[in-house]
């Protein structure tokens, strides 16, 4: 039976009045004890995260972009330096590069699965490799939507080239392949609680996860002003990025429900595939794979059926958005990145391009019931 209440595309109120006692408290702690930054809240969702992830280390950041500055930066990497990248993902992942010298490269998604193409990602690494202009030295890989990329794949790439992997997990938290959880994939992990995100605060915060020691602390280093054993002992240029005590307490009210979230939007996606599979094509997920649900995303045939969707979605009162409409290397802020000598203007993506015309994000919460997405899936349907 269907419902007829409101439903959000992100429902933070409804986690809230499950713990806003806890919350209060946290934020009453801090203060009393005012330690604002730093305090021991860091320390605690720190020694959590690392825990649910299976990663041995986790530092906290003050947003997921700073996430992957500081992961670039203690890698070096800068002028002369390629870093690829999807096309086809939020505007975070290409900046990073360019605010430190290096060049983005961009590289095509797969059509089913909306991450990096393995095959054009090998195609662009060998085509810089055999220009000699640029260094190929990292790629971020992008969970897109909450599905893992395929990591074994780009780690046997970035060996053979000796490329640092990074992973960009924003949307994708508590995802896994086989055993392992996000965070324990790739030497770095970058991860952001925008409000939004699996596990998200109330402000901006991030997180980067590794296995490596000399990593974290450099990362600890790097987030607060390059740093060493004393606040006024400088180490190296860093940055200003720490993560703050009163998100840290946020966070450690919102963790212990994570993994009852992420089993709920599970089947809320399994909802939408009972109503919506087979006429429309809705996400596929890669055997072995667990994905987190961070955005729930159908493809239309083209651009005119997006709109109708969009349109029937309106007047039944119900949300959708696009992630994303336009792929990074069409955004003009990235034009000077096609200086690498790939292609004189954007290279040719066709798959990014593609997808920005004709995909749709629907409602996706843990707090959905099966008659909301009945809902929704109905007044998708009434357009297709």
């Amino acid at each position: 039976m269907t419902s007829s209440r409101p439903i959000a595309f992100f429902d933070m109120h409804a986690q809230q009045r499950l713990i806003r006692a806890e919350i209060d408290a946290g934020i009453a702690r801090i203060l009393d004890h005012g330690r604002f930054i730093q305090g021991p809240e860091v320390a605690a969702i720190e020694a959590g995260l690392a825990a649910f992830a299976g990663a041995r280390h986790a530092v906290g950041v003050s947003s997921g972009t700073d996430a992957l500055q500081i992961a670039m930066m203690a890698e070096g990497i800068g002028p002369g330096d390629a870093v690829f990248l999807p096309a086809f993902t939020y505007t975070a992942t290409a900046e990073v590069p360019l605010v430190l010298g290096a060049t983005p490269v961009f590289v095509d998604v797969a059509p089913d699965t909306f991450n990096l193409d393995l095959a054009d990602l090998a195609r662009r690494v060998a085509q810089v490799a055999a220009e000699g202009r640029l260094r190929p030295r990292a790629v971020v890989g992008v969970d897109l939507y909450g599905l893992p990329a395929d990591w074994p794949a780009i780690h046997a790439l970035c060996a053979q080239h000796g490329m640092f992997a990074l992973d960009d997990a924003a949307q994708a938290f508590g995802g896994a392949l086989g055993n392992q959880r996000l965070g324990t994939l790739a030497p770095a992990t970058a991860l952001s609680f925008y409000p939004t995100k699996t596990l998200g605060c109330y402000g901006d915060g991030g997180a980067i996860l590794t296995d490596d020691a000399d990593r974290a602390e450099l990362y600890r280093s790097l987030r607060t002003h390059g740093e060493g054993k004393s606040r006024y002992e400088v180490l190296r240029t860093g940055m200003n990025g720490r993560l703050d005590s009163i998100q840290a307490a946020v966070l450690l009210a919102k963790l212990p429900l994570l993994e009852g979230e992420l089993l709920a939007r599970g089947r809320a996606a399994a909802w939408y595939e009972q109503a919506l599979g087979g006429r429309v094509a809705t996400p596929r997920v890669t055997p072995g794979a667990t994905h987190a649900w961070g955005i729930y995303t159908i493809l239309l045939t083209d651009a005119a059926a997006r709109e109708r969707v969009q349109a029937s979605l309106q007047a039944a009162g119900l949300p959708s958005a696009i992630y994303y409409p336009k792929p990074l290397h069409r955004q003009p802020a990235y034009a000077a990145a096609h200086a690498s000598g790939l292609a004189a203007g954007p290279p040719p993506l066709p798959v990014s391009e593609s997808l920005c015309t004709r995909c749709l994000s629907l409602p996706m919460h843990p707090y959905l019931t099966e008659g909301d997405v009945a809902r929704v899936a109905q007044a998708v349907l009434a357009a297709v």
